[in-house]
């Protein structure tokens, strides 16, 4: 066993290795501009509800609408989150 007989794939994966990363640093996105504090979305006054429907959970509400489990809870604190009645009534504004 020579040298050699190892040294030449382990030079060739070398380079390969370093070629994938120069032109993946090439195409790479330029960095993004610095965040801006976030400022609080005021949403309409109105309060919006949901419908309960057939085989709906607090979670799947939650994913549908985009309003967390937890903020519904705070909305709605008569609210039983493991009995949930179709057509029940859940505010989510």
């Amino acid at each position: 066993m020579t040298l050699t007989r190892y040294a030449w794939p382990a030079a060739f994966l070398a380079a390969v290795t370093l070629a994938l990363v120069g032109v993946r640093t090439w195409f790479q996105r330029p960095p993004t501009p610095a965040a801006k504090p976030h400022r609080a979305v005021h949403h309409d006054a109105t309060p919006q509800y949901y419908r309960v429907r057939a085989g709906d959970t607090l979670a799947a509400v939650a994913g549908r609408t985009g309003v967390s489990a937890a903020r519904l809870q705070k909305l709605n604190p008569k609210l039983n989150p493991t009995a949930l009645f179709l057509g029940q009534r859940i505010r989510l504004r």
